[in-house]
């Protein structure tokens, strides 16, 4: 992996950033967030916009419910997300990876939900 990129260990093949809506991204699990951290970000993303060079895009996992319903997860990347948030922007850059319930159900356990 080059260390000049911050990648994660989802997305590290997925070269594609897409511009997500905020709205349809569900984040399950609460984040612990260091408010420093979060202004960081957000002053960086004032002063460069959304540049995935400043400031890294999310993974999302996109899964197919068994209706054909189509949901977006995150669970990491909370303090960039929260820094979007604050900003009240419509759009995150994210990189999309195609998961399964199985996938998410290691993140959820017995609170998975039954996706339609």
């Amino acid at each position: 992996m080059d260390s000049t990129k911050s990648n994660s260990i989802h997305s590290d093949n997925v070269e594609e950033v897409h511009n997500v809506p905020m709205d349809v991204i569900i984040r399950p699990i609460p984040p612990m967030l260091d408010e420093l951290k979060v202004q960081s970000l957000v002053n960086t993303i004032k002063e460069s916009g959304a540049d995935i060079n400043n400031v890294p895009p999310i993974d999302i996992l996109w899964i197919k419910g068994r209706k054909g319903g189509n949901y977006y997860y995150s669970f990491g990347g909370c303090h960039r997300f929260a820094a979007y948030q604050q900003l009240k922007m419509s759009y995150i850059p994210a990189k999309i990876f195609k998961s399964n319930i199985s996938d998410l159900r290691s993140y959820l356990g017995g609170s998975t939900p039954d996706l339609q």
